[in-house]
């Protein structure tokens, strides 16, 4: 039976196939990544009558640097091309969107621990959970906005779970368990990280110049202005762009071939 799983191109955002969802739906408080206060389902006032940014390109002088670190991964596009057939649902629009773009995240992962061959046990368990999530979001807007996200969260961790200790058992040595740990702050220069668990782990601000996180678990760690310059992510697990676009890092920085290397990190990160 032939594998079903969305192309890489569908869990990227493309703001030319949506309506601005993320600059309507999304709340935003002022502080160093927004300029100002916005509240979820008010339009940002820099979204233009077509739907695009008016400063786009002078994002992060204008003080919005967290707009360049988001990514819809997709669920603009799905939900307004889809889900509203390409016409503007309003307020509905924007209940539906931050669902389909929970679903979308989890896509992403799901499609990365099925290329993981460490992982092959859990192989049709995994492609069961991505037809299914991906099955989700084409679902109604009804179906959207009734659906408890949250569990089906939760039943895909478990499998990216196993995949993740799967992979990882094949890294030698003892590895660091971090997994949620407050590490806001910490000098981790250099330090040797392979293999290790910082699922959801606070890595805010963190030295992580020159570390080893080969094969490292960094699903939901936040990477915010932490600096990896110099250190190897080489293989690390479920690393997103968002996740790397808001640390710093340098030419001296490996990175998966999942993820690509900030313009903003040639400017000094």
């Amino acid at each position: 039976m032939e594998e079903t799983r969305p192309a890489p191109a569908d869990l990227r955002g493309y703001c030319g196939n949506c309506f601005g969802l993320c600059c309507v739906a999304l709340p935003f408080a002022r502080s160093a990544d927004f300029a100002f206060d916005k509240p979820a389902g008010t339009p940002c006032r820099n979204l233009l009558a077509d739907h695009t940014c008016g400063i786009h390109t002078e994002l992060r002088r204008r003080g919005f640097a967290g707009c360049t670190v988001y990514d819809c991964l997709g669920a603009g596009q799905k939900v307004s091309q889809v889900v509203f057939e390409g016409r503007d649902g309003g307020r509905r629009m924007h209940e539906v969107f931050p669902v389909v773009r929970q679903l979308h995240e989890l896509l992403t992962y799901l499609t990365e621990a099925l290329a993981l061959p460490a992982a092959r046990p859990v192989h049709a368990e995994l492609r069961e959970a991505l037809d299914r999530t991906d099955a989700l979001t084409r679902g109604t807007p009804e179906e959207l906005t009734a659906l408890d996200v949250g569990a089906h969260r939760q039943a895909v961790a478990r499998l990216l779970f196993e995949a993740s200790e799967l992979t990882r058992a094949k890294v030698r040595g003892r590895k660091k368990r971090h997994r949620g740990a407050d590490l806001m702050g910490a000098r981790l220069k250099g330090a040797d990280l392979r293999g290790a668990d910082l699922r959801g782990a606070y890595l805010i601000a963190a030295d992580l110049t020159g570390a080893d996180l080969r094969s490292a678990d960094l699903i939901g760690a936040d990477l915010r202005d932490a600096d990896l310059g110099g250190a190897d992510l080489t293989g690390a697990l479920f690393l997103t762009q968002p996740q790397v676009d808001a640390a710093r890092g340098n030419a001296g920085t490996r990175l998966p071939g999942s993820v690509g290397r900030p313009v903003h990190w040639a400017a000094g990160g």
